[in-house]
């Protein structure tokens, strides 16, 4: 009865370790962004992706793991020859993800060493295209057509390239020393140019500057001279207004008796300082003999001032 029992209990103990077997190998766990490629009796069957999947025990099977997720790879230095015959080393890194995982497991063997011996390839491919100044001032466009020439091919191996990044790009020895003498002399260049600029600037700020203070003083001297000449028209006028003032007011005092007779005792002194004069120059002037009346001595002035005139 004991035996019985014991047989009893070792039957059950069999089933429940059956039972979890079967269990742990009917149910997978996916993890997020990972796909399980299914396989019945070898052949494929499903994809399984993130989340809880059902299998049918010892029938099927995990074939392959493949991750969804971003990934990078390291591209070894390769040596390119460029259009104009340098030879360069150039190396980067790969950025893809796996689209189809059906592809990427059964289109080729190992998806990561082909995509990166056809990064290799392109690698050295694209920068023939190109002249050596242009693979250093166009690195986005031989990355961008890299990543075209490579999507191309991985069509079928279901990997989308993402982008592809140049690391470094390194020339030889001679080629360097050679652009660094360039690239200094460049810029020896440009110093004298800019200091060409300056000098040439300056000068042309001094003409200017000396220009400037000419036309300013031959305004100032145009002005000045215009000043003048006002100033003296006006004094021109004023002296002439003072004139005809004063004649106005001589005429109308000589309109009078007393204005007569003073008119007559200026010109009677005037006639005699002109016989002064006259005798003075040692020169001869005829008058009438009766020059003791006033009338005769008004005329005898008149004449001898007349006669002063016309010799002056």
């Amino acid at each position: 009865m004991e035996i019985l029992f014991q047989y009893i209990l070792n039957i059950q103990f069999f089933i429940l370790v059956l039972v979890i077997v079967i269990l742990k190998k009917s149910i997978i766990f996916v993890p997020q962004n990972r796909a399980f490629l299914i396989e019945r009796f070898g052949k494929y069957q499903s994809t399984r992706e993130a989340g809880l999947n059902f299998l049918v025990p010892f029938i099927d099977r995990i074939g392959a793991d493949r991750s969804l997720k971003e990934q990078a790879v390291d591209v070894p230095s390769q040596s390119a020859i460029t259009r104009d015959n340098i030879s360069l080393s150039v190396d980067g890194v790969l950025f893809f993800r796996v689209l189809d995982p059906y592809k990427a497991t059964y289109g080729v063997d190992d998806y990561v060493f082909a995509v990166t011996q056809l990064s290799q390839t392109t690698m050295r491919s694209e920068p023939g295209k190109m002249e050596l100044d242009k693979t250093f001032e166009e690195r986005d466009v031989l990355n961008t057509n890299i990543v075209a020439s490579i999507n191309e091919v991985a069509g079928p191996w279901g990997i989308q390239v993402l982008r592809y990044e140049i690391k470094d790009i390194v020339p030889p020895t001679t080629v360097m020393e050679a652009m660094e003498t360039q690239m200094k002399a460049e810029r020896v260049k440009r110093a004298q140019i800019l200091e060409s600029e300056g000098d040439r600037q300056v000068a042309i700020n001094v003409a200017e500057g000396q220009k400037r203070s000419v036309v300013l003083q031959a305004e100032a001297e145009k002005e000045e001279q215009v000043l003048r000449a006002q100033g003296e028209a006006e004094a021109i006028i004023a002296v002439a207004d003072a004139q005809a003032q004063a004649l106005t007011k001589v005429g109308e005092a000589a309109n009078t008796d007393e204005g007569q007779k003073a008119v007559q005792l200026d010109l009677a002194t005037k006639a005699i300082q002109a016989k002064v004069t006259i005798a003075k120059e040692s020169s001869v002037v005829l008058l009438p003999d009766n020059g003791t009346d006033a009338s005769s001595m008004v005329a005898q002035a008149m004449t001898i001032i007349t006669s002063l005139n016309n010799k002056g």
